[in-house]
């Protein structure tokens, strides 16, 4: 999955994935989340074979001086508390946006009254200041800060530092001529600094592996580049199209005695770093009313070097066979599809197909404990090559809304990573490429019945093979309905969730990516979850909940395995919060 901050690309640091993109997000200070399924778009980044989502903010306009001011307090169980502040001020000519947050909780228990060591604090700050000489021209300039800490149940090791340092440019003009509709330029700098440790969040207790308090202070910097134009070739026919750089380094410096050796005295160490050139383009071809083909290609330029001297092997240190190489891939790829109404029915149909080819990324080359099959380095992961069929229907009716969508994709040297894979006497995690299949189905439907009663409900399922293995395909999630319902009269609204999930017996043990690996079946379960609020009046709203009414133990499929931490008792998956009380006020002003 690819994933976008206000049109920039942000990855983590964390050699095991403690800092995903999503860790430096807060989504409630964006204006919207845009999530395309599958290969069917070239315009937001490389190697999006999964789907592509975007954190997004809106380009307004001012015709007059105006001042807005949105904030909300969350208080719930476990000690949690949100914060959050929206301010917004407007001119013809100039306008700015802060916006700042903050979030924490203490440890939470599940549903048998086990506590989680899962404490968490996080904060961020974002600044946005921009200029308008005319109605067709913006420039604009943004700013963030952030950082928190987080415990985890399911490692050795804690995050104690996740800071990040954005800065971007943005400039935009539309409507140069009838054929020029907009250029836009953008440039960023994205810088992650991330710190674990085992004795900052958790009593220190020594092991076999790390006898002493050890700390891992990894961190990425990553800039970037964009150029795009907007034609209108035709009446018909428009077009996207543009060029794209991104450069990334990452340095690690660690210590397995934090007492005597502080990783701030040692040097920071570069083990990796990846270029990326793109052009891309893509097409909207009306062909009559309400139907439509859109089409696109991509074509990426990857560079890649392996600046990792040693390896490490478990308490052992090998030189690197693939020390200094540099790997050079031009990968492509594109999507087509078509779009069209039904006559004389409220409803879309839509069918596409695309194909996306994907460098493998710094965890499936680089990471600390990742090795080849034949070779004590993964640096020579081929890319993974996916082609995927997509299609559904939507349904728009006044009362009634349908969503129906499938897909079906083949993916040539897949990038599974592998546990327990035997070397002599040592046990490993190996990266493989091998052929894969997967498929799935989502429905989605919502009924109105009468002004104040909704319903809703949705069924997801997903399956996957290894076909190189005759094997079901790792990480894949069960079968999993929802079914809401909602009141709103006036002031007052209502609501109820029921989440039901099916037992996953599709699985392969050791095996799956770089965000976790499969741990055996798992059992279905049932949660219901109620709300209600009240709105006194325009811009206030108070709600309150209750999620995991009936305070059932429960752990999803896709989680990791519970680690041993002192304290606490060990769990085969880590298990979500029990019964859950939360309590929001949210208020705006315009």
């Amino acid at each position: 999955v690819n994933v976008q901050i206000d049109g920039e690309q942000l990855l983590g640091g964390c050699g095991m994935r403690m800092d995903p993109p999503t860790a430096y997000v807060f989504p409630e200070t964006y204006d919207r989340i845009v999530v395309v399924k599958g290969p069917q778009t070239v315009l937001r980044g490389a190697g999006n074979s999964a789907a592509a989502v975007s954190f997004e903010r809106d380009a307004r306009q001012y015709d007059a001086a105006t001042f807005a001011a949105h904030g909300s307090v969350l208080a719930g169980s476990f000690g949690r508390n949100d914060l959050v502040a929206d301010l917004e001020f407007g001119a013809p000519r100039v306008y700015a946006r802060l916006a700042a947050t903050r979030a924490q909780a203490q440890d939470h228990a599940d549903g048998s009254g086990r506590d989680v060591h899962a404490d968490y604090l996080r904060w961020s700050t974002n600044a946005l200041l921009g200029w308008t000489p005319d109605e067709q021209t913006r420039v604009e300039l943004s700013g963030a800060l952030s950082d928190g800490e987080a415990a985890y149940a399911d490692r050795a090791m804690d995050g104690v530092k996740f800071a990040r340092d954005n800065l971007g440019l943005r400039f935009e003009r539309r409507e140069l001529s009838a054929r020029l509709r907009r250029l836009e330029v953008r440039a960023f700098y994205n810088y992650v600094d991330h710190v674990m440790d085992n004795y900052s969040l958790r009593d220190f207790v020594p092991t076999t592996m790390m006898p002493g308090r050890a700390a891992s202070n990894p961190d990425r910097r990553t800039t970037g580049a964009r150029a795009e134009v907007e034609l209108a070739l035709t009446a018909a026919l428009t077009g996207t199209f543009g060029f794209e750089r991104q450069e990334n380094v990452h340095t690690l410096r660690s210590t397995m005695n934090e007492t005597t050796m502080p990783y701030q005295a040692l040097a920071r160490i570069e083990d990796g770093r990846f270029r990326s050139d793109s052009l891309y383009g893509e097409l909207l071809w009306r062909l009559a009313d309400r139907h439509k083909l859109i089409g696109g290609l991509r074509f990426d330029d990857w560079a890649a070097r392996d600046r990792r001297t040693t390896l490490s092997l478990g308490m052992a240190n090998a030189a690197n066979p693939t020390a200094g190489t540099r790997r050079d891939a031009r990968l492509g790829g594109g999507f087509l599809r078509y779009e069209g109404a039904l006559e004389e029915r409220p409803a879309t149909v839509y069918v596409g197909v695309g194909r996306v080819e994907r460098f493998p990324d710094y965890w499936e080359l680089l990471a600390s404990g990742r090795e080849a099959t034949d070779t004590l380095s993964a640096f020579g992961t081929r890319p993974e090559r996916t082609t995927q069929l997509d299609t559904g229907l939507l349904w728009q009716a006044s009362r009634l809304s349908v969503s129906v969508s499938a897909f079906a994709s083949e993916v040539d040297d897949y990038i599974l990573l592998q546990n327990g894979h035997r070397k002599g006497m040592r046990s490993v995690t190996v990266v493989r490429n091998v052929d894969a299949r997967t498929w799935g189905a989502e429905v989605d439907a919502g009924l109105r019945l009468g002004d104040a009663w909704k319903f809703g409900g949705s069924l997801a399922w997903t399956r996957g093979e290894n076909r190189s293995d005759d094997t079901p395909l790792a990480q894949m999630p069960p079968l999993e309905a929802r079914l809401t319902l909602g009141y709103e009269r006036a002031a007052w609204s209502a609501g109820a969730l029921l989440r039901v999930v099916a037992s996953q017996d599709r699985y392969a043990v050791g095996q799956g990516n770089i965000v976790g690996q499969d741990i055996g079946p798992t059992d279905g379960f049932a949660l219901l979850s109620v709300n209600a609020g009240w709105r006194p009046r325009d811009g206030l709203l108070i709600a309150a909940g209750i999620d995991n009414l009936f305070d059932r133990e429960y752990a999803e499929h896709l989680s990791r395995a519970g680690a041993m931490v002192a304290g606490f008792t060990q769990t085969t998956r880590v298990n979500e919060p029990g019964r859950t009380l939360w309590l929001k006020a949210s208020a705006g002003i315009r």
